[in-house]
């Protein structure tokens, strides 16, 4: 059995860089859209970007689980399963607390710029109260979305997990190292 300390240990310094990267690509990509280059050019640099990050997080996802199994030899699937869990729930929690904090304090505006844009183009079809009821979401909707990242990441991660931790440690009886 490994020491829980173990798991908690190298989750978070997995956590720290998966979330980091994560919130680096929000950064970049929220710049990248300061920058006016156009909507086409600013779209395929995004969705390049995007990509880059899922590949780079799935493939860090298992590269750190592997180093958990190396550096704990008695490590079984099912604890390569809790680690690969505690990570994505810790980097989760580092990008949701990112998010949040962009939101609050970066763009604080960002909210409000894409409800004014909304009930711009929905006045015509949406009574008054409709109306102020999407004003009086604004304040929480960063709020809104540090939930939803956070459940939406920790969840992704924990399939991620459990699809990695089948082979990690290798359960092939025939194989002399690991």
């Amino acid at each position: 059995m490994v020491e829980r300390k173990n798991i908690w240990n190298g989750a978070a310094v997995a956590g720290w860089w998966l979330g980091g990267i994560s919130s680096a690509y929000m950064a970049g990509t929220a710049l990248l859209k300061m920058l006016e280059w156009g909507d086409v050019a600013t779209f395929w640099l995004t969705t390049a970007l995007w990509l880059l990050k899922f590949i780079a997080c799935i493939r860090l996802v298992r590269f750190f689980m592997l180093r958990f199994s190396r550096a704990n030899p008695e490590a079984d699937n099912r604890d390569t399963f809790r680690f690969g869990v505690l990570l994505s729930l810790l980097s989760a929690l580092i990008f949701s607390a990112f998010y949040l904090a962009w939101c609050r304090f970066i763009q604080p505006d960002m909210f409000q710029e894409m409800v004014d844009t909304l009930a711009e183009s929905l006045k015509s079809v949406a009574s008054a109260s409709q109306l102020k009821q999407m004003q009086e979401m604004v304040p929480d909707m960063p709020v809104y979305g540090f939930f939803s990242n956070l459940i939406y990441c920790w969840a992704f991660g924990t399939v991620l997990s459990a699809v990695f931790a089948r082979n990690i440690p290798s359960r092939n009886p025939f194989q002399e190292t690991r």
